[in-house]
């Protein structure tokens, strides 16, 4: 690739006055604006002037349009000067603006932190503790570790970690890595956001760039308009269907298109939340005014007008160039049911009878459940309560075991204020803790012998053998919250 360092020093003062003056061009100076991160963090800001000045750079030396995807990373690069990029080939060292931990991973994370001798994590860093059921000792450590060091601390009950993350944390634009493999659910509110294992976080939090290799780049075109009982779950299954587990391996996977602009931020993340399952490094959308809504909603406003100003990098460029591309029309895309002991066995509710017949799967749904860190939101919780108060209205309770699970005590609370979770148990649901639960294996299942070949139904992301009840002959198969709902009411698939 091309080394700007090996230019001479006359081009290269060229190249940086014309960076100087590209960095210049959108009102002024973009980082003379001072927006915070979140709400409940000091001193930490956007840094969106960080990745104009390094995309000048980086525009110089590649000289061609750019994908969104790399935008943002080529934005954090540590050295845009000097850094081979090639993708597929190089490997980047970035500067991440967060990192995120969840409890079982933070413990390892926090004790690697401390031999670093530091005061304070060099960015931003929250713990949440949401897989963990019973673990009292490890929270003491998680909490006086956090206030010992200044990070945030979000105790158990508060909610799953990716939820929290998005009502709290993602902005557009942004780069966070986080020690859980669905943290990519923060490009719902474009954010590049990479699940990462523990000792990649402590580089992070100890000012050390983190190293990735340059990812390929997947486009999934969206046109139509998603509607009826069709759902943005519905996306990643189809597209789960088409790339298999190992499809996006080694690529970042970027939604684009008019139908785009049919789906919530919350049904955005959804989608990104579930290309862990194609092995994706992570997945994103452009910003749009859904994402305007979202953080206006939760009381973020000046995030949403300081992207709006930054939008020109928060989108691809005009004939951008991807590895790969897929089509998808919303409009005609069927809701879908994807398993067993596979996500990426997809199959549209059209076929799915037969397909329950000809493969000789349990047909008796044993419990249907919903929530998890991919389909917990106010908006999933609100769809299903709503198909719950109209099967009340026709007298019918549910004929499977029925679980819920809030994505946060935000989520929860006013679920509860707006009367849902009375739905749900009018009908006989169980509304169990804001936390991962029943989706990591957190589920003390009592219904069924282990070795006992029988059905459940998920609005999970992962449906692995054993993964929910280690129970190696429950079939698993996960869909959207509605479609797992309205099948609780006939107990059969």
């Amino acid at each position: 690739m091309f080394n700007i360092a090996s230019r001479s020093s006359a081009a290269w003062r060229g190249i940086q006055r014309m960076a100087a003056g590209m960095a210049t061009t959108v009102e002024g100076r973009i980082g003379d604006t001072k927006v915070p991160m979140s709400l409940l963090e000091k001193g930490a800001y956007i840094n969106y002037q960080r990745i104009e000045d390094n995309l000048a750079i980086v525009r110089s030396r590649l000289q061609r349009p750019l994908t969104l995807s790399e935008k943002i990373l080529y934005g954090h690069l540590d050295d845009p000067q000097n850094q081979d990029i090639d993708r597929g080939v190089s490997y980047l060292k970035l500067r991440p603006d967060r990192v995120a931990c969840q409890d079982a991973t933070a413990q390892m994370a926090l004790l690697q932190f401390m031999s670093a001798g530091m005061d304070t994590a060099a960015v931003p860093t929250t713990v949440h503790c949401d897989h963990l059921i019973e673990a009292q000792e490890v929270y003491d450590f998680l909490a006086t570790a956090t206030a010992k060091y200044g990070l945030g601390f979000w105790r158990p009950g508060s909610g799953i970690i990716h939820q929290i993350i998005l009502e709290n944390y993602a902005f557009p634009g942004g780069l966070m890595i986080g020690t859980d493999s669905h943290t990519p659910n923060a490009g719902g509110l474009g954010m590049i956001a990479c699940g990462v294992g523990g000792a990649d976080a402590v580089d992070v939090m100890a000012d050390i760039p983190w190293e990735l290799k340059c990812p390929k780049v997947i486009a999934v075109n969206l046109t139509g308009k998603i509607g009826g009982w069709t759902t943005p779950k519905d996306v990643i299954l189809k597209v789960a269907g088409i790339l298999t587990v190992k499809g996006g391996t080694g690529a970042i996977v970027e939604y684009t298109g008019p139908g785009v602009e049919s789906l919530s931020c919350t049904g955005m993340a959804t989608i990104c939340n579930m290309g862990a399952e194609i092995g994706a490094t992570t997945s994103l959308f452009p910003f749009n005014h859904r994402m305007t809504d979202y953080l206006n909603a939760t009381k973020r406003g000046d995030i949403a007008k300081y992207a709006q100003r930054f939008s020109h990098n928060l989108k691809a460029d005009e004939n951008a160039d991807y590895d790969q591309r897929i089509e998808i029309n919303l409009s005609e895309l069927e809701p879908h049911i994807n398993g067993p002991f596979t996500p990426d066995l997809a199959t549209p509710i059209s076929k799915f009878k037969e397909a329950v017949t000809k493969n000789n799967w349990p047909a008796e749904l044993k419990v249907a459940l919903i929530g998890s860190c991919t389909n917990s939101s106010y908006e999933d919780m609100s769809r299903s309560a709503s198909i719950a108060r109209q099967a009340t209205n026709h007298g019918l309770e549910t004929k499977s075991k029925f679980t819920i699970t809030p994505g946060s005590e935000q989520v929860r609370a006013t679920i509860e204020r707006d009367g849902q979770i009375e739905a749900f148990e009018t009908v006989g649901g169980i509304v169990l803790a804001n936390a991962c639960g029943p989706c990591i294996g957190q589920w003390d299942r009592k219904d069924v012998k282990k070795g006992e070949a029988n059905s459940i139904l998920t609005s999970y992301n992962r449906n692995f053998t054993g993964r929910n009840d280690a129970n190696p002959a429950t079939h698993a198969f996960v869909a959207s919250p509605d479609i797992v709902t309205a099948m609780a009411f006939a107990g059969d698939l």
